[in-house]
């Protein structure tokens, strides 16, 4: 067969060492050597010998999701082989996190990850109830993470002289040690009248970095989440 389609920029090529690859801008390639984990459905294709399981999150697990529906469907995937993972043509990143380190991010970002990490649903601390319920999964280990974006992310220094303010439905994750809280960009008097449509806003301060995507999360894109 001859033709683009078959060239060397699209021909997948076998794995140099086990672990998380970036493929292309939309997809994640994984050689997987024994076990690690992925949102369901996110498989896009796989070779060799690869189990995919539902992975239970126990009862604290399930509790949680149902009071914060930030859950994350996960799968088990085990054996050997190479498996190739993607969510919705969105872009794909990797974060390698390393000891002492941890990185909050939303559900909805999450892809794959190795199974040396783990990771909790904790509430976005200062949200409080008027934040809609802010929460996020919060991973803490060595590994590495594999994340999706529409679109190509925002990664913003966060100083303690230049705090920085994202959006809720924008914001994809930030890394340890930033302190959050709500803040009200207007009035009262000018949310009574009609206002910009961006009266709150998730302010983060201290040291570190706040990664955001360049759109905004729509009612319907919110549902298919």
């Amino acid at each position: 067969m001859k033709g683009d389609l078959f060239s060397s920029e699209h021909v997948v090529q076998p794995a140099m060492q086990p672990g998380m690859s970036v493929e292309n801008a939309k997809c994640i390639k994984y050689a997987v050597n024994g076990e690690m984990y992925a949102r369901q459905g996110a498989m896009i294709a796989y070779r060799g010998g690869l189990r995919f399981e539902r992975k239970g999150q126990g009862v604290g697990g399930m509790l949680k999701r149902a009071v914060t529906g930030e859950g994350l469907p996960l799968m088990a995937v085990r054996g050997q082989g190479e498996a190739w993972f993607a969510h919705e043509a969105q872009n794909c990143f990797i974060v390698e996190v390393e000891p002492g380190d941890q990185f909050t991010v939303n559900g909805r970002n999450v892809l794959c990850f190795d199974a040396s990490l783990s990771y909790d649903i904790k509430t976005v601390k200062g949200s409080g109830i008027a934040g809609g319920g802010l929460f996020n999964s919060v991973f803490s280990g060595q590994g590495r993470l594999g994340l999706v974006c529409e679109g190509n992310p925002l990664v913003i220094p966060v100083s303690a002289q230049s705090p920085v303010h994202v959006d809720t439905d924008a914001v994809v994750g930030w890394t340890a040690h930033l302190q959050t809280s709500l803040h009200r960009s207007q009035s009262i008097g000018s949310m009574l009248r009609g206002g910009s449509g961006e009266a709150v806003q998730l302010m983060l301060q201290g040291e570190g970095f706040v990664v955001v995507r360049p759109s905004e999360l729509t009612p319907q894109k919110s549902q298919q989440h």
